[in-house]
């Protein structure tokens, strides 16, 4: 049986785009594939058609998906999209087409013995875990204009999961939290709702300096965590267990 590869941008919109191409071809799910990205090495005997991104198709997909599988299974599958694993794609889609085979297909997250299910799950959990950890580690710093600004740098497209938390909790603050990895900016207007930027071109130097009291804090938190430290205790090991060198790159307490 010919394989089918569907390719689609990596996006929430561009996999859900291609799972609805997926069923309008009306064959067999197991000869269609779900590709995010170009792949370098392509497949003998296979065809392949690029799928454009249709915010109308899309909507239907998540409508569906809300509906049938409910709204859990909607998260877990909105969070493991915002995974980098290549393989997203194709185990959505998969997992997608078991649960509207199920009676109950709110009951689909808790069939683990699919490989399908089970990996949406890990990517799922690491996504969720990766949230927790910037929602605590992240740090806003003031600039000269009253824009409190954070840099992060996260591995999994996060920052449309951190935007709710943090427009929650200073809804009165103008704030961007800006992602280096991909070039994409929330930015929060006071008593307004976020919205995203992307500008992979952005040079960091454009922000502007950071006020004087910034400064002066900065400087005090910076001599506080490192006049508490016990030289005795320290435990580099441990420390980087609980808080990864990855996030201390972007926390002012380790900048200096």
């Amino acid at each position: 049986m010919e394989e089918k590869y569907l390719i689609c941008e990596d996006s929430l919109e561009g996999v859900f785009t291609g799972i609805y191409e997926a069923y309008a071809l009306r064959e067999d799910h197991g000869s269609i594939h779900l590709q995010v990205g170009e792949e370098e090495n392509l497949r003998l005997f296979a065809v392949y058609r690029r799928i454009e991104a249709d915010s109308g198709k899309a909507a239907k997909v998540a409508a569906t998906i809300n509906r049938r599988l409910g709204q859990e299974a909607y998260l877990d599958i909105c969070r493991a999209l915002a995974s980098e694993d290549g393989q997203k794609g194709e185990a959505v889609y998969k997992m997608i087409v078991c649960g509207l085979r199920m009676k109950d297909g709110r009951q689909i997250m808790g069939n683990l013995a699919n490989t399908y299910v089970h990996k949406v799950f890990e990517l799922s959990r690491c996504t969720r875990n990766e949230i927790h950890h910037w929602k605590e580690f992240l740090r806003f710093q003031e600039l000269e204009n009253g824009i409190l600004f954070s840099k992060i740098g996260p591995k999994n497209n996060v920052v449309t999961f951190l935007a709710p938390h943090f427009a929650d909790r200073l809804p009165l603050f103008d704030f961007v939290i800006y992602d280096d990895r991909r070039g994409i900016f929330v930015v929060h207007p006071k008593s307004k709702e976020w919205y995203l930027v992307t500008d992979k071109e952005f040079e960091e130097g454009k922000i502007g300096a950071y006020s004087e009291c910034e400064e002066e804090y900065q400087e005090l938190f910076t001599f506080f965590c490192h006049k508490i430290a016990i030289k005795e205790r320290k435990n580099l090991k441990l420390q980087r267990n609980m808080l990864p060198l990855r996030f201390q790159e972007y926390m002012v307490e380790f900048g200096q």
